[in-house]
């Protein structure tokens, strides 16, 4: 009964400590660099939806101050 006790302990110590060993030395770096893409995405899409922002903000000021330009002339050949 003594052994199979201690058995049952490094059994479970073994599938409890296994998953955390292999994630430290395999799988960390790996998941750091993925983080690190991610969060580079993340702000270049920031920095894209400043520029689009900006473009926006240029198209409008375009507009009102050519209103003319963006409506047409309207006068018909006699």
């Amino acid at each position: 009964a003594l052994i199979g006790g201690l058995l049952k302990f490094v059994i479970w110590t073994a599938l409890i400590v296994a998953p955390i060993w292999f994630y430290m030395t395999y799988l960390d770096a790996t998941v750091q660099n993925l983080l690190h893409t991610v969060d580079e995405m993340r702000n270049t899409g920031t920095q894209a939806q400043t520029q689009f922002s900006s473009l926006e903000k240029s198209w409008n000021d375009f507009e009102s101050k050519l209103p003319a330009f963006m409506q047409g002339t309207t006068t018909k050949a006699k």
